[in-house]
């Protein structure tokens, strides 16, 4: 007998939308912080009250079969109207509680999120954040997240976006004295063509560009070197390189200040170094917004972040 929409659990249901959303049982359990075993189980009672089968599963993916598809169109608005109405109640409280998840670059965990979320914390005890560092693009509601900080070049146009942490930033490039003293110091962005530069690539497979900018002109230059390292997760490795004096490193000033102030790194070109736009915070519009992610973006709006 198929069942009957009373029969049938809320937490079922979610777990569903987890699993077909995330394309598998590890990940959707990774990304809610659950048991791979549990959800299973909510997919087998799910299925069993239906009837009918709502997600193909081999060794290597989990796809929504036509009925598990037609269910999940109907089913996502749904649970976030019920999610966004239950959530209503907990801006009456006292202090919001709940989990706010956060998708960041690395060098926003690394250089914006250190000076607010510990006095975000202190002043919402009951809030849990849950921050997930990648510098891929991502789409942050099918990565399970509330919000994400991204730069401006980066914004979804649905997404409202909001400034947070420092409103202009630097790209910086340094090498190490000894570095300098042996290889000679670069005049011209261009003479860097003829330097050991330490590069970055991103997660699609693209290399960094290194961009200068001086009384209105900009040079773009794609040097060569001994190192590239993948942007965020393996940037430090870079930096340690320009240290022993491997290279020239080109990264945000704000990462490289301690080392430029110790004298350990010298400043290559400052008078070229590009600046740009600071970080946004972004969610989508809704008209509710869950009350950690409301008392968060309250949060840096009241000028904390």
């Amino acid at each position: 007998m198929a069942a009957k929409s009373s029969d049938l659990d809320l937490g079922d249901l979610s777990a569903f939308v987890a699993v077909a959303e995330a394309g598998g049982f590890r990940e959707a359990a990774r990304i809610g912080n659950v048991s791979a075993s549990s959800l299973s189980e909510a997919l087998r009672r799910l299925e069993a009250g239906f009837g009918v089968r709502l997600l193909n599963r081999t060794t290597r993916s989990v796809a929504p079969t036509e009925a598990g598809t037609r269910l999940l169109e109907r089913l996502k608005p749904a649970l976030g109207e019920v999610a966004a109405a239950l959530d209503v109640v907990n801006g009456f409280r006292d202090r919001p509680a709940g989990t706010l998840r956060l998708n960041v670059p690395v060098s926003a965990a690394r250089l914006v999120l250190p000076a607010i979320v510990p006095p975000f914390l202190a002043a919402y005890p009951d809030i849990h954040l849950d921050i997930v560092a990648e510098d891929g693009f991502v789409d942050v509601l099918a990565a399970g997240c509330d919000a994400g900080i991204r730069y401006e070049e980066r914004l979804e146009p649905d997404m409202i976006a909001v400034p947070i942490g420092p409103r202009e930033q630097r790209f910086a490039t340094a090498a190490a004295p000894a570095y300098l003293d042996r290889r000679g110091r670069p005049a011209h962005p261009r003479d860097l063509l003829d330097h050991a530069c330490l590069r970055g690539r991103f997660a699609s497979g693209a290399a960094t560009e290194w961009a200068f900018e001086r009384d209105g002109e900009t040079v773009r230059i794609e040097p060569g070197g001994p190192l590239t390292v993948r942007v965020g997760t393996a940037t430090d490795l870079a930096v340690e390189a320009a240290l022993a004096g491997v290279g020239v490193v080109t990264l945000f000033e704000d990462w490289l200040r301690p080392h430029l102030e110790s004298g350990a790194l010298e400043p290559v070109l400052e008078p070229w170094w590009p600046r740009f736009s600071g970080p946004f915070l972004y969610y989508p519009g809704r008209r509710y917004l869950p009350a950690p992610l409301r008392a968060f973006v309250d949060f840096i709006g009241a000028g904390r972040g």
